[in-house]
């Protein structure tokens, strides 16, 4: 009887750490001082779509400077694009970290016509001549993996690039050629 009793508080003690193993670190919004913002709930959630951004920026590889750098964007959306807050669900830097922007079931401001119904990863950087190092790359796929794991994404999700539904260059030639070859991609948003 009681070693059975253990090994029930043993499953119910390992479990979560077993289903939250593909998340990355996530960098709260406290921790890179963001602005007090209030941002609407998703329309549709789980969301159905996740696209994919740059920044088209500096990149940076340090946690400070990832910071200073998700900051300065939360201010240019906020102060000249008047937006209610940063336009991103969550922003990856070079540092493998994931840097929480309005965050899960919340809209963004990132894809005209998809904001309702997706969560918007941009990596910081430009990468149309250079994708992204492998550790912003894994960070973005183990950021998809949990929020699927958590049913914070629609298991069956489309996964798209910002210029597939809207005129830009945006995430790069270098980052949406990587994007195009990953599961879930779909070129029929």
């Amino acid at each position: 009887m009681f070693t059975t009793t253990i090994s029930i508080i043993t499953l119910a003690i390992t479990l979560p750490v077993i289903l939250a193993a593909n998340c990355p670190n996530i960098v709260t919004r406290n921790e890179w001082e963001a602005r007090s913002a209030t941002s609407p709930s998703l329309s549709v959630n789980p969301p159905t779509h996740v696209v994919i951004h740059h920044s088209a920026s500096s990149g940076c590889t340090t946690k400070s400077k990832c910071s200073r750098l998700v900051k300065s964007f939360q201010n240019y959306h906020m102060d000249t694009q008047h937006w209610n807050d940063i336009g991103y669900s969550f922003l990856v830097g070079e540092d493998g970290n994931v840097y929480e922007g309005v965050g899960w079931g919340k809209r963004g401001t990132h894809a005209p016509n998809y904001n309702s119904k997706s969560i918007g990863i941009c990596v910081i950087g430009t990468f149309t001549s250079t994708r992204p190092n492998d550790a912003a790359l894994q960070a973005v796929k183990d950021l998809i993996a949990c929020g699927v794991s958590q049913g914070k994404i629609k298991r069956d999700y489309k996964l798209i690039a910002h210029r597939q539904v809207k005129s830009t260059e945006c995430p790069g030639k270098s980052l949406y050629d990587e994007v195009k070859t990953w599961p879930q991609w779909t070129s029929q948003p």
